[in-house]
C-alpha cells in the first residue's frame, strides 16, 4: 500500500486522533475510510447507493395502494392542523 503524507489542522488531527482512540483504529484506518467514501460518493454521484436501496425495497409495502394511503395519513394531517 503506498504511503502518502498530508497536512491537517491542529483541530482535524486532535479530532483524528480522538475518533482513533475511541474506535481503537489507527488513525490512518480512519483516513482511509474517510476517502473510500468519499471516491464513491463523488463516483457514483450518490445514485448507485439510492438504486441499491430501491431495488432492496422496492414492492415491500404489500397493504395496497401507497399512495391512497400516503394522502388519507396527509389528509388525516391536515384536519388535526
Amino acid at each position: 500500500m503506498p504511503r502518502t503524507i498530508i497536512s491537517l489542522s491542529d483541530e482535524d488531527k486532535v479530532w483524528l486522533d480522538r475518533r482513533s482512540r475511541a474506535e481503537r483504529v489507527p488513525m490512518t484506518e480512519i483516513v482511509r475510510r474517510a476517502v473510500r467514501e468519499y471516491r464513491e460518493r463523488y463516483d457514483a454521484g450518490g445514485s448507485s447507493r439510492l438504486k441499491e436501496l430501491l431495488r432492496r425495497t422496492s414492492g415491500c409495502w404489500t397493504h395496497g395502494d401507497g399512495l391512497r394511503y400516503q394522502d388519507a395519513v396527509r389528509d388525516e394531517w391536515e384536519r388535526r392542523g
